[in-house]
């Protein structure tokens, strides 16, 4: 059972109601490399473990609600757990890292996904409150580095199996271009990028460290954003957004490359050359 000590909160606090959703009902001992995907119950998440999963890794699914459809998909993965949690509070952080690892023993990747947003215009400056540029760093900045902090020393122990340990932060090219849902996203993503280079600079050469950068994603809660679709089709080298699977297409790329590190990549469909 994974123990870090100096942690703020003790693994010993959480309700019963958290221990995780064991698709598998008898603990396996020996398995395939582990992958904990946060924010992975809709979208962009859940086609990254379902694609993890698709290429051998045992999965631990996660999300903040909606834990019947976690549980559902943990099920429909089989070598898969669920765990909710959430991200806004740090104890919960500490809890999931624990369980997370405490499911196999062992974590090989973490793939930050899970965000949130919040739409002000960009020139609406007293609309991006206080309130909303801490909720928005928080979760999209603070939370990715406490679960890298917390897994540190288990995903070391992945490059003593002969491979390094893997993270990788979906960010957006919000973070790169001067776009995004309001200033305060932007920056929050900006500040993932940045983040990214800074730690796979720091903990290589036993862990590797890459983001995602993408722009729209076909997911429900994009159906209806008509003129940001109508840029993509018009203006996009590849002429579409992208599907979820093309993020988790390359969330794989990434995973299964040992020398890629400190990379930003964008899934624009080249909207960035134009």
């Amino acid at each position: 059972m994974y123990r870090r000590s100096g942690s703020v909160a003790d693994a010993s606090r959480y309700n019963r109601r958290h221990v995780p959703f064991l698709a598998t009902p008898v603990r396996m001992t020996h398995h395939a490399l582990v992958a904990l995907v946060t924010g992975s119950t809709s979208g962009i998440g859940a086609a990254i473990a379902r694609r993890l999963s698709a290429d051998g890794y045992s999965v631990v699914v996660h999300s903040r609600g909606s834990a019947d459809t976690g549980r559902a998909i943990a099920a429909e993965l089989g070598s898969a757990a669920y765990i909710q949690a959430d991200l806004a509070i740090d104890a919960d952080r500490v809890r999931l890292a624990r369980e997370a690892v405490d499911v196999w023993g062992r974590l090989d990747l973490l793939v930050n996904n899970a965000g949130i947003s919040h739409v002000v215009r960009h020139d609406d400056l007293l609309g991006a409150t206080p309130e909303i540029w801490h909720a928005l760093h928080e979760v999209n900045v603070v939370a990715p580095f406490r679960l890298i902090a917390e897994l540190e020393p288990v995903l070391r122990d992945a490059s003593m199996r002969g491979r390094a340990g893997c993270v990788i932060n979906v960010s957006s090219h919000a973070g790169v271009r001067p776009k995004g849902a309001s200033i305060p996203y932007a920056a929050s993503k900006a500040a993932l990028n940045h983040m990214t280079r800074l730690l796979a600079r720091s903990l290589a050469p036993a862990i590797r460290v890459n983001a995602v950068a993408p722009g729209l994603v076909d997911t429900p809660l994009t159906a209806d954003w008509t003129d940001a679709q109508a840029l993509w089709r018009e203006h996009a080298p590849m002429r579409r957004s992208a599907s979820p699977g093309d993020i988790a297409h390359a969330v794989s790329m990434l995973a299964s490359n040992d020398y890629v590190t400190g990379e930003i990549l964008m899934l624009d469909g080249g909207l960035n050359l134009t």
